[in-house]
């Protein structure tokens, strides 16, 4: 109802009259359409799609390879595919190369993540400046993340190669070494070679996540500290980190995720040889599936991805913190 006073000052209630239906309005005046069963057979129709490439080429493979961890399944005798419920499991655990590709893991990853990190900040930090052809040391920086890792690892064991690798002859001519070293074929340096091949390749991606952080760093805070008589070490270690501590630490647990379960650069390079010293738990499982044992390597497969879900846990708890935090 709405109230008028016409001429003669009387008053007068007229009904308002009611708005036709229809689309409803958005605050900043766009309509809202209705949401109908109509609408969504469509939307599920523009979906489907998706939903059926993932559950054939992702889910169903992911099912169908995890359900051979509990049977015996092996090229050698595919007439018996017989359930042997966890027997594959503790031939894994009982295989006298276990201990040593655990431990192998343990150092893939420890001693790759700690030098990707050092040097990726101290990169970070250089390219936090300004200078000149600044744009171009962060492309030929970043270049590496784009290769493939199992070409990098091609690429390193040709430098690695004892007869015409480049490794050899720089030390030979600066004087370290008075003949070539084997070092893919020796059991005590082809760890190291391979892990000299990932710290190469990581530090990029550390380099990337640790610059696009310090960006998000005031001046205002380095300028304050300048003014009360700070010096870079202290700037570094009382401002810089612990503004970012959240990202440095995110990024490193990625990073483990992924090196873990990275087995591009060792199948490269060396093909978890000599004698099973570079075999990591990926490797061992890609080296088992070779063999047409496909049951012990589900088993392994399965042993990979129910440590890679802790660490996973570990990273979504982490990021949930830090949406708290914001």
């Amino acid at each position: 109802m709405t109230t008028t006073t016409d001429e003669a000052g009387r008053t007068q209630q007229r009904a308002t009259p009611t708005p036709p239906a229809g689309p409803s309005r958005t605050a900043g005046g766009r309509r809202r359409r209705t949401f109908t069963v109509r609408r969504g057979f469509g939307l599920l129709a523009f979906l489907a799609p998706a939903f059926i490439f993932v559950a054939i080429f992702i889910y169903y493979p992911m099912i169908a390879g995890s359900q051979m961890a509990f049977r015996n399944w092996n090229l050698a005798n595919l007439t018996d595919t017989s359930w042997v419920g966890f027997a594959n499991f503790l031939a894994v655990f009982a295989d006298p190369a276990f201990g040593k590709v655990v431990a192998n893991t343990v150092l893939w990853v420890v001693a790759s993540i700690v030098p990707q990190f050092v040097i990726g900040f101290g990169i970070a930090l250089w390219l936090r400046r300004r200078f000149r052809f600044r744009g171009l040391y962060q492309a030929m920086i970043f270049f590496p993340w784009a290769i493939s890792g199992f070409l990098i690892g091609i690429l390193f064991r040709w430098m690695f190669n004892s007869e015409f690798g480049v490794i050899n002859d720089l030390l030979q001519k600066v004087g370290l070494i008075d003949t070539p070293i084997p070092w893919l074929a020796d059991p005590n340096t082809a760890m190291f070679a391979v892990i000299v091949a990932n710290v190469w390749y990581g530090v990029t991606f550390f380099a990337i996540m640790i610059l696009a952080a310090l960006q998000s760093v005031p001046e205002d805070l380095f300028e304050a500290a300048a003014l009360d008589g700070a010096g870079k070490a202290r700037m570094l270690f009382q401002i810089t980190i612990p503004y970012i501590r959240t990202t440095l630490a995110l990024t490193v647990l990625l990073r483990v995720i992924w090196i873990f379960n990275f087995p591009d650069i060792i199948y490269g390079m060396t093909g978890g040889g000599p004698a099973n010293q570079t075999h990591i738990l990926t490797t061992w499982m890609i080296a088992t599936t070779q063999r047409g044992d496909y049951g012990r390597a589900s088993a392994i497969g399965l042993i990979v991805v129910a440590i890679l879900l802790v660490f996973t846990a570990f990273y979504l708890l982490s990021m949930r913190e830090k949406k708290v935090k914001a």
